[in-house]
Order: C-alpha cells, then structure tokens, then sequence
C-alpha cells in the first residue's frame, strides 16, 4: 500500500535520524507524514509488531468499536520508543487523514507541548521531522503557513526537519504541471532554511545530507529541507497503472535497478559486504516478516471461530459523559486573583481609557453585580492559574481582543512596555500569543498542544467565527472525529465571534450549522452562551472535567458590553454551576414584567445566543405576560432532560424556535425535530428566509429583518 520502493533511503535516514539523537540531544522525535512509505515507517521505524499490521489488513479481522470507528491502516500514527546508546528516545508517528501535509502543523503543537511541559528553555531536546511528497510540498498551503510559524515566539519548536521524497511526479501529474518553480522545495527559500539536494540512488550521500541537516537544527534552531530526488517505482496506490499516464517514464523505471540493487552491488565491490552477507539480511527479514504474517492468520482464524459461538457485532456507544461537575470557585480565592485583573505595577501606566475600564471592573466586582463579559473571561482564566492550570490563547489580535473587550496584554503609551496582569499570577503560565494571519496551521498546531496538554486550557480564538472556515479541513478531519478515528482526546476550545449585527456576510455567523452537522457520539461540545458566569463556568469545566472533548463556543460581538448580559458575583463561587439551559430573567427581577403561572404560559420562544436580548426587550415593551422565553445554552449534547423538565412545566403553551440566521443555517434544522420528540408535537419556526448568502450586507436591510424574526417569535 503506497509502497516505499523507489525511496527506501528515507527510511535509512530516519534510522539515522534516531541513531544521531542522543549525541545530538534530542530526547523525542514526532514525526509526521502522509501516506508513501507510511507502514515501513510504523514497522521498521516505529517499532510496531509487523503481525498487528497484517491483521489488521485482513478483511476477516472485525475491530471493537466499542470506543470508535477505526480509521484506514495508512492514517494510523504509533508511540514507541528505540534505545540507543543505552538512552531511550521517544518516537511518535501522528496520527493523520487523506488531506496531504494536514498533518504538519499538529505535529508541531504536539513537540511545542512536550517542550512546554518540560520547562520550555531546551526546544532542541524535541525534534519534529515532516515527511513530504514532492507535489504536495509544492501544492499545499498549509505548507508555507507552518514554514512561517517557524520563527513566531508562540509557535517556535526550535527548528523542524523537511524531509522530501522526491518522486518526480505527483499521482498522474508531471513537474512542470505541478509547480512553477526549477525545485519543489522553492517555498523554503522565503524562510532562508538550507534546503539540501541529495541523490536517492546514492544512500551514502543522501544520510550525510540528514545528518548536516540535524545538525544545522541543533546549532542554529531553525528549520533545515532535505530533497531526496528518486522515483516512485509503482503506482501512487495498489490499484493505480502509472504506465496510463507516464509510459515513457515508467519504461525507463521498470528498467532501472533497484536502489538495494545499487548499494548491494557498491559494497560487495569494495568488499564492505560479502555477497552471502546480504543475501543472509534479506533472507532473514523476510522470514521475520512470514513468520509475522503466519501469526496474524492464526489469531485471525482463532478470533473468526470466537465469533461464530459468541458473536460481537458492533457495540453500542456509551457516552462518557458527567454532568455533575463542580467548576465554581471559594469566594476567597476569586477575591484574591480577582484584583490581579485590575492592578498594573507602580512604574506602568496604562492608556487613559483602558484606565477606565479597569476601575469599573474593580468596581462591578467589589459590588457584586454588573460583571461583564471581559470580567467573567478574565476570572475564568486567573482561577485556572491559581489552581495550577496553564493558560494559552492564540489567535488574531487575541491579546486585546478583536472587540476591544480582553486587554490581557496592556500597553504603557508613554514608553510601549507591556504588561500582562494574568502573568502575576503565581500557580502556572499563561501564554497569549497574536497568531499569523492563519486559520488553517494556527488551529492546527493548537490542536496539536491540546493533545499533549490535557491540563492546559488550550484556546484558539476567531477574529470573527466566519473565519474558521479557513481551517475547514482541520474541523473536519481532526477535531471533530479525531477520537472516533485514532482515540486521541482533545480539550480544545474554539471561541468563535457569533451575532448579527448589521455587519455584512463575513461578520456575522460562524456557521453554527455545520458544527451542528457534525455532532455524533458526544464527540464535542457546542454551546452558545448568553451570560458572563455561565462563560466561566463553561471555560472551568474544559479542565475540572475528568475527560477532554473540544468546545465549540459561540462567543458574543455586542453582548460584550450589552448592560443586560451580566452576571452577580455569586454566579461564580461556591454552589454555582453552568448551566445548559437558562430560565426567563422576568423570574429574577431583570425585567419589570411579572409572568403568568406556568399553566396560563401560552407561548414559550425558544432560543440561543444574543437574539434572545432582542426578544425580551420586545416582550416586554408589549407586556406580553403570557410568553416565556428559554435559552439554550448548550446545543450539543442536546440537554435533553433538562428540557423535558423544563417545557413541561407549560403544558398549554406553543412552543417557537427563534433564531438570527437564515433557516437553512444556525441552530433551526438540528434542534427542531429534537424538540418535536421531547414535547410529542411539531414547533414553529421565527427567524431569516432561506438564504445562499449568511447575512445581507445592508445595515438597514439588517435592521428590518431582525425586527421582523423578533416580531414573527410572537406573532408566527
């Protein structure tokens, strides 16, 4: 399967590449790489028993499923370890999907991590090695976005090896249709990395190539490209005929002597090697490998005899789930990392307006109430710190926030010093880091360090939620199935811009359907809050649980400073919790209407996110006493028994599913047929027509029809 035959040198580099290690000090290589070479790279490298891999090629062989789906056998990564010189150096091969050099930039998240965690002084003890193919390292984006990570303060792993396999052509199509550069390595000369050009028919010169290649990584930190100019013998997979497409090509490969071949010939001419000599290494791996393939059958047919008496068939799921977790802090200890937000040392002197609004955090606080987004965020951060949990954040303009609401990192304007209140904090780092403008490798590699930091609130901000969609691939094919796939859980947290406000088609929705789309065995979380607690109690429980699941989290534009979206300080200590479905605040005194006993509720509008603002203010400037309205903060899991509980108490009332965007996108097509099966009965729909575009680009077209949607919740 995408056979190595053709470039069998990488795999002498990378066992050069372990050999150098420890003399060169690294301690652990993290390795990632698409799919030609990839099971004699998990065989031969790796370590991995070759009769674990036969089985599992055997169409007979029935994997458990009882955790997940599985995944193709070229997808799957392995962490093992190679003892060299009586020092043992951890060798790990990412996990990886069809999307070629996708890959990249979660490898490098993994070696940042492991870094980290270590102390983060030494980044050489962790070398991250990407093997690449020749029209892919040429083709693909992602490539250059992850070489520019290089040299960012939030994202150096202190050098990575390029290693290329150099086929010459890519599937069925030639160099100069696949790039316009003489090399497919041209896209590393903008990082001035050395980039090395080596034969692949010469083995000798091509290990000396990986070798000054470490070596440069070590001395200088940066990353080094090694270009393996071969050939690809046989056909891009099992099934393909290359001869269809390059005959002229294929003729002269078919010809030409195996690299094996080549250097067998070269050491028994210079009497390095007797002839029987290699005769008796090949003829010894391959009954290695026979006797390996003989001990897979036998399992296989001992596990088909197993299922004949005792069938398996495919296991139910069983969500791991806890509801009941305690993410709310001792007022002493909020008390305390509370006033760190709002104090800046003697000799800093912040801008005048950022002054302001420190003071009115200090003061919302000291009197309990009117605690704001920024405030709510920024105590969810400081707790985790003073409990002993990092903290990173990166994204674009992260560190003020795009919405001018976080200043996490302050600016004194007479002399451009920085400050970081959260960095005060004595118990664990915070790191916030303003991204590259990237989606793609940036979500990538802080998924990358969520999977080796499971105690670190790992978060990676939107500049505005549309924007994720440049990091599609990275959604689709790593964080929502990654567990399913490859069991590698991930607390990551997503925090994407989400609201119309009259703002155009690209600032306005983060597409909430298409991570609704994509929910399937309580493989994330997706939430939409709507009040300052219930964000610090969402963010808390990413780390108080006793499981990771990535969050997908809406997070508010307006609402950031809406007089309305606050939350009381007892919200945040002792006794409160989050809460996935949030009552009417005509319950609380918010509002001046008094509601009508659940039984004499005619209408109750069901909702999520900021619209539910605009619902209560029109509600109650019509005094409509018989209408409840019932947020649902968290959209998947689904709360389904909170909601039962909930909607049966209005056992006369309607029941209408309002929402901002247009009906065939946010929460709508997800969430109604769920409904309809808790309450027995269909539930209307209020929001935009069906449209092609998410948002007009018209303010007051926005306008009319945000007036319409809240009119229709209570007139539909």
């Amino acid at each position: 399967r995408f056979s190595v035959e053709g470039g069998e040198v990488m795999l002498a580099v990378m066992d050069q590449l372990i050999h150098r290690a420890p003399s060169a000090g690294v301690a652990d290589l993290v390795i990632g790489m698409a799919h030609r070479g990839r099971l004699n790279v998990l065989v031969n490298v790796c370590g991995k028993k070759p009769e674990a891999l036969f089985a599992g090629f055997s169409e007979q062989h029935i994997p458990d499923t009882t955790h997940g789906d599985g995944d193709v056998k070229y997808h799957l990564g392995y962490a093992g370890a190679r003892v060299v010189d009586g020092k043992e150096i951890g060798v790990t091969l990412a996990f990886n999907p069809s999307h070629l050099e996708a890959v990249n930039p979660v490898v490098l998240g993994r070696a940042r991590a492991l870094v980290d965690l270590q102390g983060g002084a030494d980044r050489s003890k962790v070398l991250p090695i990407l093997l690449h193919g020749d029209a892919a390292f040429a083709g693909q984006g992602i490539v250059m976005e992850t070489l520019n990570l290089a040299g960012l303060k939030g994202y150096q792993v202190g050098g990575t090896l390029h290693i290329v396999s150099n086929n010459q052509v890519g599937f069925t199509t030639n160099p100069d249709e696949a790039r316009t550069g003489r090399h497919c390595t041209e896209i590393a000369k903008f990082t001035e990395s050395p980039i090395l050009h080596a034969n692949g028919d010469d083995p000798d010169a091509v290990v000396l190539a990986a070798e000054i290649a470490l070596e440069f990584r070590q001395k200088f930190g940066a990353d080094a490209v090694l270009d393996i100019v071969c050939y690809r013998r046989y056909g891009h997979n099992e099934t393909d005929e290359p001869a269809f497409t390059q005959p002229v090509l294929y003729r002269e490969i078919s010809a030409h002597s195996s690299i094996s071949e080549l250097y067998a010939s070269r050491l028994t001419e210079s009497k390095s090697a007797p002839d029987g000599e290699l005769i008796a290494l090949r003829t010894e791996f391959e009954v290695l490998l026979n006797a390996a393939q003989e001990r897979a059958q036998a399992s296989i047919a001992a596990e088909v005899e197993e299922r004949k008496s005792n069938p398996v068939g495919v296991r139910p799921f069983r969500s791991a789930y806890e509801h009941a977790v305690d993410t709310s802090t001792p007022r002493e200890l909020l008390d305390k990392v509370a006033s760190v937000l709002w104090q800046t040392p003697p000799d800093f002197a912040p801008n005048p307006k950022i002054k302001r609004l420190l003071d009115a955090k200090a003061e919302a606080y000291k009197a309990g109430a009117n605690i704001d987004w920024s405030l709510g965020e920024g105590l969810a951060f400081a707790s985790l710190l003073a409990e002993g949990y990092p903290v990173r954040i990166s994204g674009q303009d992260c560190e003020r926030g795009t919405f001018s609401h976080r200043h996490a990192v302050l600016h004194d304007p007479s002399n451009d010093a920085e400050y970081c209140p959260l960095g005060s904090i004595a118990g664990a780092e915070v790191e916030l880091v303003n991204s590259s403008l990237s989606e793609y490798a940036v979500l990538g590699f802080d998924y990358g360090y969520s999977l080796e930091a499971p105690d670190s609130l790992v978060i990676w901000e939107a500049q505005f939620g549309d924007f994720a969609n440049g990091a599609q691939i990275m959604i689709d094919q790593f964080i929502s199935s990654g567990e399913r796939k490859w069991l590698r859980m991930s607390g990551l947290t997503q925090l994407l811009p989400h609201g119309y406000e009259g703002q155009g088609p690209e600032h306005s929705s983060a597409r909430l359907e298409r991570f609704l789309q994509m929910c399937g065995h309580d493989n994330w979380i997706v939430a939409n809050c709507t009040t300052p607690a219930n964000y610090f109690h969402i963010l808390r429980r990413q780390i108080h649980r006793t499981f990771r699941k990535p969050l997908v989290l809406m997070t508010p534009k307006s609402l950031l400073r809406h007089k309305m979206a606050v939350s009381k300080r007892a919200e945040f200590t002792t006794g409160s919790s989050f809460h996935r479905v949030l009552w009417d605040d005509a319950q609380y005194g918010i509002s001046d209407l008094e509601l009508k006993p659940d039984a004499e509720i005619k209408r109750v509008v069901l909702c999520s996110g900021k619209v539910y603002f605009d619902l209560l203010a029109e509600r109650d400037a019509r005094g409509l006493d018989d209408v409840y309205l019932m947020r649902v903060e968290q959209l998947y899991p689904i709360p389904s028994q909170s909601l039962r509980q909930e909607l049966g108490r209005f056992t006369q009332a309607e029941i209408v599913w309002c929402q901002e965007e247009p009906q065939n996108m946010g929460a709508w097509n997800f969430i109604a047929p769920r409904i309809a099966g808790l309450v027995g009965s269909l539930i209307g729909y209020a929001g935009r027509e069906e449209s092609a575009s998410t948002a007009t680009g018209s303010s007051g077209k926005h306008k009319e029809q945000q007036a319409a949607l809240i009119k229709q919740a209570f007139e539909v």
